[in-house]
C-alpha cells in the first residue's frame, strides 16, 4: 500500500517525465507519441517503475529500447526538475503499458 508521500512523488515524476518526453518530441522516438500513463515508486523512494503508453503500438519495442538507452540522460533531466523536492532521484525502470491494447482486443471480441 502506497502512502501519501509516495503518491505525491509519483504524480510529480509522472508530470515531469511527460514534459521531458513532450520537449524531446516525436521525432526523437521514430515518430511515436509517448504518454506516461502511470508511475509506481518503491517505499524507500529509490526505484520508480514508469509505464509508457506508446502510439502507434507496433513501434513500442523499438521506442522502449531507445528510451532505455537514454535512461541516464532522462534521469539527469528529471533530476534538474525535482532537485528541490527530492534528495535522491530514483532509479528509473521503463515498461510498456499495454492497457489500451488489451482494451482494444476486448472491444474487438465483443463486436464479433
Amino acid at each position: 500500500m502506497e502512502n501519501t508521500r509516495q503518491l505525491k512523488i509519483a504524480r510529480q515524476i509522472q508530470k515531469d517525465l511527460g514534459e521531458i518526453f513532450q520537449l524531446r518530441g516525436m521525432a526523437a522516438y521514430q515518430g511515436a507519441m509517448i504518454t506516461v500513463s502511470e508511475v509506481r515508486i518503491s517505499s524507500d523512494l529509490s526505484v520508480a517503475r514508469i509505464f509508457l503508453s506508446i502510439f502507434p503500438s507496433d513501434k513500442s519495442a523499438d521506442v522502449i529500447a531507445k528510451v532505455e538507452q537514454e535512461t541516464g540522460k532522462i534521469r539527469a533531466e528529471l533530476g534538474k526538475k525535482v532537485r528541490h523536492q527530492l534528495r535522491i532521484v530514483p532509479e528509473l525502470h521503463f515498461h510498456v503499458d499495454e492497457t489500451l491494447d488489451k482494451l482494444e482486443r476486448i472491444d474487438d471480441l465483443l463486436k464479433k
